[in-house]
């Protein structure tokens, strides 16, 4: 009897043991539970919070997001919404990675004249990842009134555009005079195709058409006659070979040829809008002063005249008599 006690007692205490297992792994996945759903609704209420906080990273957002201060500088009066009176509106863009001009006009519904003109772009390559950008309702350009006296009347006619749509949208009256400097925007008007050429960084093509590289471009540089000192180079350095064929990079007529001791043999062409543009250090010149020229005309060959270290082109725009970055206007 005393051992049968024994092996009873051994029973009851394995059963308990079964038991505390039993509670011991329940708690365990009630615990497991309690924190799965505790994650779950944090990892949920940061989500929340960090797609508040994530908003116009890149893309579209409506004009109420961003400040005023991207409307400063133009005549025109932008409501709390972005609204304009006469059904014109803006909303806000942010630029993001691969956007282009053209892409970002096709999603609105607008023309890349629009997008340039409202946003002063003046070389649509170099829009910034995060930079913001007006979009208006409609397509049309802004236009800065040039002479006192004109008038609504006179600007839609110069773009061939409807006036009493042009009126309703500023607000002013078919035949009220404007002061100089004042702007307005011309509903469906586009831009002329000189500033669109120079906007995109069409208009010029490379007077060298063969294999060439670019032994020194616009800017300041270590001067190559001496290196201890910092020189501002106007222009863009073309290296190839003596007598290859430089060809006028614009349309335009021969304004100089002559000699110069830092280029050495030089053409100017000048061509329309103000723009004229230099070839330096030619080994031989072959057009003539008043020559009409265009981008097939060979107008000299590369050489190394004046002051060269070597057989290049020394090519130089000017824009109304002051030189330009060349790479921001050439295909």
């Amino acid at each position: 009897m005393k051992k049968n006690k024994i092996e009873f007692s051994d029973d009851i205490c394995y059963i308990k043991l079964l038991k505390m297992k039993s509670y011991l792994k329940l708690a365990l996945m009630c615990g497991a539970s309690i924190s799965g759903i505790a994650l779950f609704i944090v990892g949920i209420t940061f989500g929340v919070v960090h797609f508040k906080n994530s908003s116009g990273q890149g893309g579209f957002e409506s004009a109420s997001h961003i400040s005023g201060e991207i409307f400063q500088g133009k005549d025109m009066s932008v409501q709390a919404d972005g609204s304009l009176d006469g059904g014109l509106s803006y909303v806000s863009y942010r630029v993001k990675k691969g956007d282009m001009i053209s892409f970002i006009a096709d999603e609105f519904g607008v023309t890349q004249d629009t997008i340039i003109s409202v946003n002063n772009i003046h070389a649509s390559r170099l829009i910034q990842i995060g930079q913001y950008l007006k979009i208006p309702s409609m397509p049309g350009i802004l236009y800065t009134v040039r002479e006192d006296g004109e008038t609504v009347e006179t600007i839609s006619e110069k773009y061939k555009v409807d006036a009493l749509t042009c009126s309703s949208v500023n607000h002013l009256e078919l035949t009220e005079k404007l002061s100089a400097g004042k702007s307005l925007f011309v509903p469906y008007a586009e831009l002329d195709w000189i500033t669109r050429q120079e906007i995109n960084g069409d208009l010029f093509t490379k007077p060298i058409h063969s294999r060439f590289y670019y032994s020194s471009m616009f800017g300041w540089r270590a001067s190559p006659f001496d290196s201890s000192k910092r020189t501002f180079h106007g222009g863009i350095d073309m290296a190839c070979a003596k007598g290859t064929s430089i060809y006028a990079a614009l349309p335009g007529k021969v304004s100089v040829c002559g000699w110069s001791d830092v280029y050495g043999n030089y053409v100017i062409i000048s061509h329309h809008s103000g723009y004229k543009t230099l070839y330096g250090h030619m080994n031989e010149i072959l057009v003539r002063k008043g020559q009409a020229v265009d981008t097939g005309t060979r107008i000299g060959k590369v050489g190394n005249t004046g002051m060269s270290t070597g057989p290049h082109l020394h090519f130089t725009v000017y824009k109304n008599g002051r030189s330009i970055n060349p790479a921001n206007l050439w295909k």
